[in-house]
């Protein structure tokens, strides 16, 4: 098979090729008047009218002294936020930009979709190509190090020697607001971070952005586009002191959004080339015949896909090439006198979004073609085969749409299966800890769900596993890409579809929805997802839906529908989802008084665990150890809080292991006031870094508590407001309630007894009102009596409680153990 070399020649006539002078004047142009605000040249032109190639004309002509960086959005990851602002952070910070404060915006938002991974060189992108982050994580000596803007800043402050450079970052206002953004919020924080570091650089920049109809394939009438390109319009936006080359089929019409964009975008329309520089390109290129030249110049209608393709067919076959009629002419053309072996190789690729040589060699070796270096290196040398970064390749939209044609619907399946399996297999390398190349690390997950899906052989399980593997391999985005291809698959079956497993599918994709809207906070979304919760959760996918349902109503505060869908999951579903089914039900029958069936329970789910499960069995130990701790009985507390804290250390769960320490200063704060003051304050070190609110405000309430028993009534004010502030941006209800009852404590110390009445009425309403807590509120009717507080609200809500509440032992137990807690706080002794 021969190599064809004059093609590289060929090449080095671009600027033949494009003879487009009024597009290159117009970049020139907009070369030389940089200016302070953001600025866009759209380049516009049909499909295969050859914006990639001019793109990349206008990349080798820029002068020198610009930076220059390009985003590909054919690419599936390159459509979304996070992947698309790493992939220009590499670029540009290989070209000496400085990320600092980006990079630690960017560790923030990735922890905060990421909150089960540590961010270290292994999980984040650039952890090691980043100055700041790397100092970071060799400062912390392997400990593990969380992507809160607090405790970032604060290590950078240790790690940075220059001075000023220091400043910069740690006097950064924006950083500083960082951990009380919601994750939409802090998107647009982390952009607009980028935008800044960007134009403080000593140099102009240029980024290119390349297919924005693979970003927004259909807009809307008048222009919009569901907001699937907001996030590009928000960085676009923001960029200052550079120029944005962007290339689109249609032009942008972001004006409907917002009016200013008129004076920011200027439009460059790609026409067919010229019949002029057809013929020239053509000569140049070896057909010389006037007649053939002229044939072909005119059946391509000046689009340069298919002049390239007819160069193409001449190097490979000169006395084959012929005359041509139309464009689809110069295609067939081609197929019919490429080798038989390249072309049905060619047709094959077609299916995959990308690939490299070990794409090409899995599909070769399955159908007994060609798959040696050769052969690689004569499809790549094509004028279709766009090269991407290390070694990767896509074909051109044109030709793909052309090879798939000639495959029927089985040897398309087939060939998503092999690539299926071929993804799978990488993935399970990577997860040994064998080096895969940066493209390959992406999501080679998402990439065999995609092809799973297509090759009809994937079932809603499996595609909820690899979602759960790829989140650890590939981050949260992986799964959100799963989301959309599921999306984008659904809304566009096949004639022979199956209604029962696209029903299967679709339940997958809400499921896999609801688990990320309930990790990032968003409870209403995860509710809108899951409607129905009376359905059969037999399966995987079903139970774990119902999970998603039932958990954003608990967090809503409709505990008690939430408890009878964890019910029924645990009792009707048999599968893997059970153990997480048995320990909500646990977990809600106790926060809702019934310690007994809890406990038992626990225990139930525990014998169904394997050590393995270290995660969730450290959850359930702890979860016995809050109900003995409610029971006031607290040296079987303090067993089972060393008890999880050894099953987490034993399944690394950072995590939980965080959150072991918050639990051990709240159990201090009763049994030893004293020490519960340093516990809580290393409880609160690692939870600030960690920026789990609700467990800040529960440490707070913890070392408030302990400095109310030691007298210290003014640093334990202080306290309580700090824990009420973390309390409400964490939007949790009960555990603002809870630090209430027991700011009643110090009110009544400090002789305020109309505070403290309305804080014990305020906390018992708030229990009734979450349906939780049945015991404390009797030991705030408990406490009215003994400070000789008559107040018939605490009473009719100790009456509607006290039902709910089954303790070990007797509830007089309870009732003298509780009296002796209260003794504490109230320094009162019978």
């Amino acid at each position: 098979m021969p190599i064809r070399p004059q093609y590289r020649r060929v090449s080095a006539l671009q600027r033949e090729f494009f003879n487009r002078e009024s597009v290159l004047g117009t970049y020139d142009e907009e070369l030389r008047d940089l200016a302070d605000g953001p600025r866009i040249l759209n380049v516009v032109g049909v499909g295969g009218i050859g914006k990639s190639r001019l793109l990349q004309e206008l990349r080798n002509r820029t002068p020198e002294h610009c930076r220059t960086a390009r985003l590909d959005l054919q690419l599936p990851a390159m459509r979304q936020q996070e992947d698309a602002l790493a992939v220009l952070r590499m670029e540009l910070g290989a070209q000496g930009v400085q990320f600092d404060r980006f990079d630690i915006a960017y560790a923030v938002l990735w922890q905060r979709v990421h909150p089960q991974l540590q961010l270290n060189s292994k999980n984040t992108p650039f952890a090691e190509e980043s100055d700041i982050l790397s100092k970071i994580l060799d400062d912390a000596m392997g400990l593990p190090v969380f992507g809160t803007a607090a405790g970032l800043v604060r290590l950078t402050g240790r790690a940075i020697k220059n001075r000023q450079r220091r400043q910069r970052i740690e006097a950064d206002p924006t950083l500083h607001e960082l951990d009380g953004l919601s994750t939409a919020e802090l998107g647009h924080a982390v952009s607009y971070l980028f935008a800044q570091d960007l134009k403080a650089a000593d140099k102009p920049y240029i980024v290119y952005v390349d297919a924005y109809e693979a970003l927004v394939p259909t807009p809307l009438p008048g222009g919009r586009s569901f907001g699937s390109d907001a996030w590009l319009r928000d960085l676009l936006g923001q960029l200052q002191g550079g120029l944005t080359v962007l290339a689109s089929r249609e032009p942008l019409r972001w004006a409907v959004y917002d009016r200013d964009w008129e004076s920011v975008i200027r439009r460059a329309d790609v026409d067919g080339l010229p019949m002029a520089a057809r013929l020239d390109l053509l000569a140049r290129a070896g057909i010389t015949q006037i007649p053939r030249q002229r044939s072909i110049a005119e059946a391509s209608a000046g689009v340069p896909f298919y002049l390239h393709l007819a160069v193409d067919t001449h190097l490979q076959n000169p006395a084959q090439l012929g005359d041509a009629g139309t464009s689809e002419e110069i295609v067939q053309r081609f197929l019919q006198h490429v080798a038989p072996d390249e072309v049905r190789i060619l047709e094959l690729l077609s299916v995959a979004r990308t690939f490299d040589f070990g794409v090409f060699q899995a599909v070769g070796r399955t159908f007994d073609l060609p798959a040696n270096l050769l052969t690689w290196e004569s499809l790549t040398a094509y004028s279709f085969a766009y090269p991407l970064a290390e070694g990767w390749y896509r074909l051109h939209q044109l030709m793909i749409g052309a090879l798939r044609r000639h495959l029927s619907q089985a040897v398309q399946r087939s060939v998503h299966s092999t690539l299926r399996a071929h993804w799978e297999g990488l993935a399970d390398r990577m997860e040994q800890g064998r080096r895969t190349s940066a493209a390959a690390r992406r999501s080679p997950l998402r990439e065999a769900v995609f092809h799973g899906l297509h090759a009809a052989d994937i079932s809603p399980e499996e595609i909820q596993r690899h979602a759960d593997r790829a989140v650890a391999l590939s981050g949260r985005q992986a799964v959100d890409g799963m989301v959309k291809d599921l999306r984008d698959h659904l809304a566009s079956p096949p004639a022979d579809a199956d209604h029962g497993v696209f029903a299967g599918l679709r339940d997958t994709a809400d499921c896999l929805e609801a688990e990320a809207k309930l990790e990032l906070g968003h409870t209403a979304a995860a509710i809108d997802l899951t409607p129905q919760l009376d359905r059969p959760v037999r399966s995987l996918v079903s139970a774990r839906l119902a999970l998603a349902g039932a958990n954003a109503r608990r967090i809503a505060g409709e505990s008690d529908r939430a408890a009878a869908i964890f019910e029924r999951v645990w009792v009707e579903h048999q599968g893997p989802a059970r153990p997480a089914a048995g320990y909500c039900v646990a977990d809600i029958r106790m926060w809702q008084g019934d310690f007994a069936g809890a406990f038992s329970l626990a225990e139930e789910v525990h014998e169904i665990t394997s050590p393995e499960d270290g995660v969730i069995r450290g959850d359930l130990k702890r979860l016995m150890h809050l109900g003995h701790r409610f029971l006031m009985d607290f040296d079987s507390s303090t067993r089972l809080l060393d008890e999880a804290e050894a099953a987490y250390r034993a399944a690394n769960a950072v995590v939980g292991l965080a959150n072991v320490r918050t639990n051990r200063a709240e159990l201090l704060a009763f049994t030893d006031p004293a020490s519960a003051v340093d516990a809580a304050a290393a409880a609160l070190e690692v939870q600030r870094d960690l920026g789990a609110q609700h467990e800040l405000g529960k440490a707070y309430t913890a070392l408030a508590m302990a400095q109310t028993r030691l007298g210290q009534y003014d640093r334990a004010t202080s306290s309580f407001l700090d824990a009420n502030e973390a309390l409400d941006r964490a939007g949790y209800r009960s555990g603002r309630a809870r630090a209430d009852m027991f700011r009643a404590f110090l009110t009544l110390r400090q002789g305020d007894r109309q505070a403290t009445r309305d804080l014990l009425v305020h906390a018992a309403a708030e229990f009734l009102a979450c349906q939780v807590y049945p015991s404390l509120i009797l030991a705030i009717h408990r406490t009215a009596e003994r400070i000789g507080l008559d107040e018939p609200e605490l009473a009719a809500a100790a009456a509607r409680a006290r039902p709910a509440v089954r303790p070990l032992d007797p509830l007089d137990a309870l009732h003298r153990r509780t009296d002796s807690v209260l003794s504490m706080f109230l320094e009162v002794t019978l």
